[in-house]
């Protein structure tokens, strides 16, 4: 993959293989693991996989889901395992969310090698390739991403809320609190 020229934002290349990506229109149900006090609906801006933090030349909020409840989980428990010290027992919530996008990518774990991912570090947090994969979809005006879970067998839903349409689905349908320490330790995670 090249690099973006001196006064470009994004990777031309980059752009130009998404660009030819077909896009979808798509109902989905999916999950999203919050503190028991946030809004499971609000968009996140502190960075992550697929988009980084507000506060560099390219920032955009997104709203990371899973379309398997476990997945969610399992993304949640793995950075909450990775801090030093871990933290205590602990309550969470797991929402149950219907989501609509109109221009939905899927990535493929083939098609994200050809992207430059290196699949052996896909579960590390190390983010700069995924970063720019989702600067350049969300310049495109994609709504959602479909991608491999780094973290369960399964597959999560990116969405980018500042392309998500406003009559696009978007609805809280259940929440229930969980203790991820015990679901971490009975799915081998800590």
């Amino acid at each position: 993959m090249s690099s973006p020229k001196p006064g470009l934002i994004h990777d031309q290349w980059l752009v130009d293989q998404l660009s030819n990506l077909p896009k979808s229109q798509r109902e989905w149900i999916v999950y999203r693991v919050t503190g028991l006090a946030t809004d499971p609906l609000a968009p996140s801006i502190s960075g992550g996989r697929w988009a980084p933090a507000v506060s560099g030349e390219v920032s955009f909020p997104v709203l990371y889901t899973s379309l398997v409840r476990e997945g969610a989980i399992a993304e949640v428990v793995c950075f909450l395992t990775s801090l030093a010290p871990v933290p205590n027992r602990r309550f969470l919530k797991v929402s149950r969310l219907a989501v609509s996008t109109s221009q939905a990518v899927e990535l493929s774990k083939d098609r994200l090698s050809d992207l430059g991912v290196d699949l052996g570090e896909y579960g590390q947090r190390d983010y700069p390739v995924t970063q720019k994969i989702g600067a350049a979809l969300a310049f495109l005006g994609v709504d959602g991403l479909v991608t491999p879970s780094a973290r369960w067998d399964c597959e999560n839903l990116t969405i980018f809320t500042d392309n998500h349409p406003w009559e696009s689905r978007l609805e809280l349908l259940d929440s229930e609190e969980f203790e991820w320490r015990g679901w971490a330790t009975a799915n081998n995670l800590l």
